[in-house]
């Protein structure tokens, strides 16, 4: 590719020397991206205004602004603003921000490619993949052979021609896919899930014939040592940034979060990365903005990875450099070269093949899958959507003399269309399409998994030396949280491998990583471990400790984690170092978040182990009263706010067992003591576990639950889950109702 920076450097009268750029070209550079940024974002809002993606609107911007229609309506202002002459020290520099905001753009990609999301897919994946791509690249080669010589660039072999054509029409845009799907609500759809994957796919493999088709189009010859040295440099550059660039980015991702968050230490990562990666496929001869996408795939695998540095990305590629590269690939389509000859005809086959083939491969490839034909039609909707890929393919084409004007606006104008078309069919295919039972279920699940507190998908983090504690707060771990959250097993200091051989079995279903790590200070050595990106902590108490709320070590870190711990106190009076299944758990409700909290472990962990939930609200007061089962309106003690308060809040609570599927128990009880109730309350339903929510608050220089947890973890026989949330330390107050 023709680098702009190359172009500066054509200007320099020595080897060593830069040109300054004089006032005159500059106010042209800072008026170019004025216009081209303001107009590129307005047309874009207004395509989203209208459900289009707003790449439209930044691409109508540049042909609004090119030779189409600015250069027919003003010549003089258009040959000011794009001149002929002397322009190329403005152009390069345009084009510099633009090349910069489509590899910032490909960053953004890999973050999200999947690759996890392809493999588990599997078949479904693969076959919507290899059809979409293999049945449109047929017809693009068709297309490629066809199209008139006046098509070809000047420096180019009819089947390079060809295979810029093909590769233009085959392969569908990730980001345009997911934006359509998103703004549909379609994103976590079964059919929908396919659509990213096979979108993903897409990208990957788009981007791989981008590089070898843009190898075989500089050395000028089609050869079998070229192509292989192209894809040999490419299977290299991969192995080496899948393992030691892996590597790489994990360790300086985990340095700048040592200390916590670290947003600008990890975009510091991210843009030193994506140069890094552009410049060995430069210089591997293959396109920079593939080592920006193979970055960001990487950068997305990497745990140690803040989710706020993806946010920062967009915000400045969307709002600023990505709008320009658009823009700019805009500028040089010429919509009036399609009414010349028979232009406009060869127009509609490109178009016609573009649609039909896509749609046709990714429909075929769908049922043979085993989908459904609404399924399969969406599929072929969906994949139809193009965008940046396409407009980077002929953006390279034009670059390298493969593509010249008029095949470029041709191309160019394929992705306008179809990602019109995509949308709209898009929306008219699942209209009043719910899907299958076991979807709309998976949905619900998922939708509410996110609105949880602290039984989400992230990672979780085990301290463990082995031993009975260790292995229940395993199995609360395993049965409590999603399959998708991966485990790390913390040991810090000596550690005997066969102790903890128990606690691996009991997430052997689960990605699980074991680390050691040596400190004295095994309390921070566990919360500096917690920053770098992990949802929870999940730790194992004894029953009996010598001193301190819970164990020593288990105090301090209640002091210093930075993220909800969940202690696990293992149940007295067992002669085995394996808990029983937890058969019945006594659930306290309050009107706090942390008691929301506790109720999602318990809900989880009965969905998953059956276990009989019994909610149980405590009246504060003195006397003392008999449970009260609740049925419908508590008439007892009318007007009795804290009764009418109570019988809200177990409503609420069951309400959200229910959209879980989990029947409930609820009882209501009044004690001058809340801790003495709850202890009766689960010896009476024979509860073999109770779980408890608790905000941490630091007192005198010690953790404090609060009186009624710590008196029930004194008390209580059964096995004790604690969901303890670190507090602000502006709060000053901590109770559970």
């Amino acid at each position: 590719m023709i680098s702009p920076l190359a172009m500066l450097a054509e200007e320099a009268s020595g080897a060593h020397e830069l040109i300054p750029i004089d006032e005159h070209q500059l106010l042209i550079f800072w008026t170019q991206l004025l216009v081209l940024v303001t107009l590129a974002r307005s047309l874009g809002w207004v395509m989203r205004r209208i459900g289009l993606p707003s790449v439209i609107g930044e691409l109508l911007a540049g042909v609004l602004l090119g030779p189409s229609l600015f250069a027919r309506v003003w010549p003089s202002g258009f040959e000011w603003f794009l001149p002929a002459e002397h322009g190329d020290v403005q152009s390069a520099a345009l084009l510099a921000i633009a090349w910069v905001g489509v590899a910032l753009l490909l960053v953004i990609t890999g973050f999200e490619t999947d690759l996890e999301l392809i493999r588990r897919l599997g078949r479904a994946a693969a076959l919507v993949t290899a059809f979409s791509l293999l049945v449109p690249l047929f017809g693009g080669l068709m297309v490629g052979y066809a199209l008139p010589d006046r098509f070809l660039g000047e420096d180019t072999t009819r089947l390079v021609f060809a295979l810029f054509v093909a590769a233009a029409l085959a392969v569908s845009s990730l980001a345009v896919v997911a934006k359509i799907l998103s703004e549909l609500g379609l994103m976590r759809r079964d059919f929908g899930q396919i659509t990213v994957a096979a979108g993903m796919a897409n990208d990957v493999v788009g981007w791989m014939m981008l590089a070898v088709f843009a190898g075989i189009a500089t050395s000028g010859s089609v050869s079998v040592s070229g192509v292989l040295t192209t894809v040999g440099g490419m299977v290299i550059f991969g192995i080496v940034a899948f393992t030691l660039g892996q590597r790489a980015i994990d360790w300086s991702l985990r340095r700048v979060r040592r200390d916590g968050p670290n947003v600008d230490g990890a975009l510091t990562v991210v843009i030193i990365s994506m140069l890094a990666f552009g410049v060995a496929t430069q210089a591997l001869g293959i396109e920079a903005v593939l080592g920006a996408f193979v970055a960001g795939v990487l950068l997305h695998r990497s745990r140690f990875q803040q989710p706020e540095v993806l946010e920062r990305l967009e915000s400045i590629t969307q709002g600023f450099l990505a709008p320009v590269f658009f823009a700019t690939a805009g500028l040089r389509v010429d919509l009036g070269l399609l009414f010349e000859d028979d232009t406009l005809v060869w127009a509609a086959v490109v178009l016609g093949v573009a649609l039909v083939f896509k749609f046709v491969g990714a429909y075929v490839g769908a049922r043979a899958a085993g989908q459904s034909q609404r399924a399969s039609v969406a599929l072929g909707a969906g994949l139809n959507a193009r965008g940046a890929l396409e407009i980077v393919i002929a953006t390279v084409g034009l670059s390298l003399g493969v593509l010249n004007d008029t095949a470029y606006t041709v191309i160019v104008v394929v992705p306008l269309v179809t990602t019109v078309l995509a949308s709209v069919s898009l929306r008219w295919v699942v209209r009043d399409w719910l899907g299958s039972d076991e979807e709309k279920a998976r949905l619900e699940r998922e939708e509410a998994l996110a609105r949880n507190i602290v039984v989400r998908d992230q990672r979780l983090l085990l301290p463990s030396l082995g031993g009975p504690a260790s292995i229940a707060a395993a199995q609360i771990l395993h049965f409590v949280w999603p399959i998708e959250a991966a485990t790390t097993v913390l040991s810090v200091g000596e550690v005997d491998v066969d102790s903890l051989v128990p606690v691996m079995n009991v997430l052997h279903d689960r990605q699980v990583e074991h680390r050691v790590v040596r400190d004295v200070k095994v309390a921070d050595a566990i919360a500096a471990e917690a920053r770098l990106g992990f949802g929870a902590i999940v730790v194992g108490v004894a029953v009996d400790h010598d001193e301190g709320l819970l164990s020593p070590m288990v105090d301090d870190l209640l002091m210093v984690s930075p993220i909800p711990l969940i202690i696990v106190r293992r149940a007295r009076n067992l002669d085995r170092p394996l808990p029983g299944v937890f058969t019945k758990a006594l659930v306290p409700v309050a009107g706090t978040q942390t008691a929301q909290a506790a109720q999602e472990v318990a809900f989880s962990l009965s969905d998953d182990l059956g276990t009989e939930i019994t909610l149980a609200h405590i009246v504060n007061r003195a006397g003392a009263m008999a449970s009260i089962p609740l049925i419908g309106r508590l008439v007892a003690h009318d007007e009795d706010p804290a009764l009418e308060l109570a019988n809200k809040l177990i409503a609420e609570a069951t309400e959200r067992a229910d959209g879980m599927g989990i029947r409930t128990r609820t009882i209501i009880k009044q004690n001058s003591s809340t801790a003495v109730a709850i202890v009766q309350a689960a010896s009476e339903v024979g509860a073999d576990l109770v779980v408890l929510g608790a905000t941490v608050r630091k007192v005198d220089g010690r953790p404090f639950l609060g009186h009624n947890v710590e008196t029930v973890l004194e008390q209580c026989d059964a096995t004790v889950v604690v969901v303890a949330s670190p507090q602000p330390e502006a709060a000053d107050t901590n109770h559970l109702g």
